[in-house]
């Protein structure tokens, strides 16, 4: 569902994402940590097409971002931290916009039961500016998981939301993942990460320096299995890293 091949992005000479490496098959909820700074919300922002790497190939759902952009990003959603909303449209306005972007014919029903799964289906004629911080995150959510998306990544999701919406949330990432999505989840709040998701990516400094199962994180950064998964995050992201491989430049167009 989600193959990546030497992903590296440069900003001139300072290396964001380095010859990173990894896949999401169909039902796993891969959970990207890392330090500020690591490279996290680079990578998801390559992933999702919203900037070019400097090198390595992308494929979501078989597709090749860099070649068949338009029908590799119709099988994603990226829902970001910061809702971002056009002021003068309703909730209900917003889904119906979406709707038309992605040719979703009859969302009617679809935006309905998002609208109740989300608990914010009594405000569908509200505007942004009458919603709360977090009505707004789930409207942002509601509308990306509006074309039933196969690839799915989140980035920081439960921002703004309260007690009853983080339990929501995360039973929609599991039910989701059930269903056969791919599902990268970045966060800072571990046990949210160790909760619900199947694998772990560790970032340092732009490069991978943790992956797999959760049972195989900890047995390669703790003796003990039930180590949390806070002390080996440390654990991975403290200790010398290895030397990283050099960084080739393109070579000069002639």
């Amino acid at each position: 569902m989600i193959e990546v091949q030497g992903l590296t992005k440069l900003y001139g000479e300072f290396v964001a994402v380095n010859e990173l490496s990894f896949s999401v098959q169909a039902g796993e909820v891969l959970g990207l940590v890392g330090p500020n700074g690591a490279g996290k919300t680079t990578s998801l922002r390559c992933l999702a097409g919203i900037i070019p790497p400097t090198r390595g190939t992308i494929r979501v759902c078989g597709r090749d971002l860099a070649t068949e952009a338009i029908s590799a990003k119709q099988q994603l959603a990226f829902l970001t931290d910061e809702p971002r909303l056009f002021d003068y449209l309703t909730v209900w306005q917003h889904l119906n916009f979406v709707a038309r972007i992605y040719g979703v014919a009859n969302f009617e029903p679809l935006g309905r039961t998002l609208l109740d799964e989300l608990e914010i289906a009594d405000k569908e004629n509200n505007l942004p500016g009458e919603l709360s911080r977090g009505m707004k995150q789930k409207l942002a959510i509601a509308c990306g998981l509006l074309h039933s998306p196969k690839v799915i990544y989140f980035d920081e999701p439960l921002t703004g939301l309260d007690p009853m919406g983080i339990r929501k949330m995360k039973d929609s990432i599991l039910r989701r993942a059930r269903d056969g999505a791919a599902i990268i989840l970045s966060s800072h709040l571990l046990h949210l990460v160790e909760e619900i998701c199947s694998h772990i990516l560790i970032l340092q400094k732009g490069r991978k320096v943790g992956h797999g199962t959760i049972a195989e994180i900890r047995q390669q950064f703790a003796a003990h299995p039930d180590t949390t998964l806070e002390d080996v995050f440390f654990r991975a992201t403290t200790e010398p890293p290895a030397s990283p491989p050099p960084i080739i430049p393109d070579a000069p167009k002639i």
